[in-house]
């Protein structure tokens, strides 16, 4: 196991001087997904478990995953950062490494709080908070937020057990990713054991899409483009194909997945357009380096799954794309 050289201190450290503290707001990234909605509600159950007194923010008041919301347990206290009242006695910030992250409602909440920690897996070159421990080796938050809890010595069931699963399967694709490895295979089963229902997690998260979710993902692979070799697959969403089939931005986070089960795709990526910026997600189904290719465009994330935007045209944006996916897999 390998730490970030920015991380401080070690997870029984961060333990030690939580039990110091009593008031805690958990904040994660903009728009959260299950390893990032589970690392929040898992560390607070387990603060709770001690006494303590925890808040969990969104950085934005915008709807959250309807499918997540149904396997998390807590998820229904969720607020927005910019409605917290008060100032927070701690501030954690949990599978997110810097404040743009965060959004200015959260970093408001940062900046007031007399002291914060950093919980994550994503390896970054600078930090926002006091405690930092990051391992870029975990193949999910959760797995970081399960060892914590062990070290406040708290029961790790219930919520703890549920929500720190679901972050760790949502983050391995179901075990599929290369980040799927003997350590959090190890660590999953703990948390089967503990209670985690995986049946309930699958059928609510991955078994459980809209029909407006499908049918962006059926346009996105019919207009989606293919390098020479069928090596890259690059599919765009407009704002036109939401409004036509009713859907929200989360009906289209599964599509990316799709165009990457594609045989013969090494790296696809997902152009989605929204008001005023282009989102892209990208992953690789080799050792391609994704985060690479995120990095040009001033992004970032994981060797095989990561994100950018791009404030431009969506024509630009898939001209851009294009030539940065036909370098990236010449180069690999």
């Amino acid at each position: 196991m390998a730490v970030s050289p920015q991380t401080n201190c070690t997870l029984a450290e961060v333990a030690n001087r939580m039990r110091e503290l009593d008031d805690f707001v958990v904040c994660g990234h903009v728009s959260p997904d299950g390893d990032c909605l589970g690392s929040q509600l898992a560390l607070a159950a387990a603060l709770r478990r001690l006494g303590k007194r925890v808040s969990c923010v969104l950085v934005k008041d915008e709807p959250v995953e309807a499918n997540l919301l149904r396997v998390l347990d807590g998820a229904q206290d969720l607020v927005f950062a910019g409605a917290y009242k008060g100032a927070p006695g701690a501030f954690v910030g949990v599978d997110v490494p810097t404040r743009e992250r965060i959004g200015e409602a959260a970093c408001a909440l940062l900046d007031q709080a007399p002291f914060s920690f950093t919980i994550d897996h994503h390896a970054v070159d600078t930090t926002m908070c006091d405690m930092v421990y990051v391992d870029p080796d975990a193949a999910s938050t959760t797995m970081l937020i399960w060892e914590l809890a062990g070290y406040l010595g708290v029961e790790r069931t219930g919520a703890v057990a549920n929500c720190c699963y679901t972050g760790l399967v949502t983050d391995t694709g179901r075990f599929q990713y290369q980040n799927t490895d003997e350590r959090c295979m190890s660590l999953a089963a703990e948390m089967v054991a503990a209670g985690a229902d995986p049946a309930s997690v699958s059928r609510e998260v991955f078994q459980n899409r809209t029909y407006a979710s499908m049918r962006l993902e059926a346009t996105a692979i019919m207009r989606a483009e293919f390098s020479e070799d069928g090596a890259t697959a690059l599919g765009y969403l407009t704002r036109e194909d939401f409004a036509r089939f009713g859907a929200q931005k989360s009906d289209a986070e599964p599509v990316i997945d799709a165009l990457r089960r594609i045989e013969g795709v090494r790296v696809a990526c997902m152009l989605r357009e929204q008001e005023d910026c282009i989102r892209g997600s990208l992953r690789a189904k080799d050792d391609t380096d994704v985060s690479a290719i995120a990095r040009t465009f001033g992004g970032g994330g994981h060797v095989a799954a990561a994100g950018f935007t791009l404030y431009c045209t969506l024509d630009d944006a898939v001209a851009q794309v294009r030539a940065a996916l036909a370098e990236a897999v010449r180069a690999s």
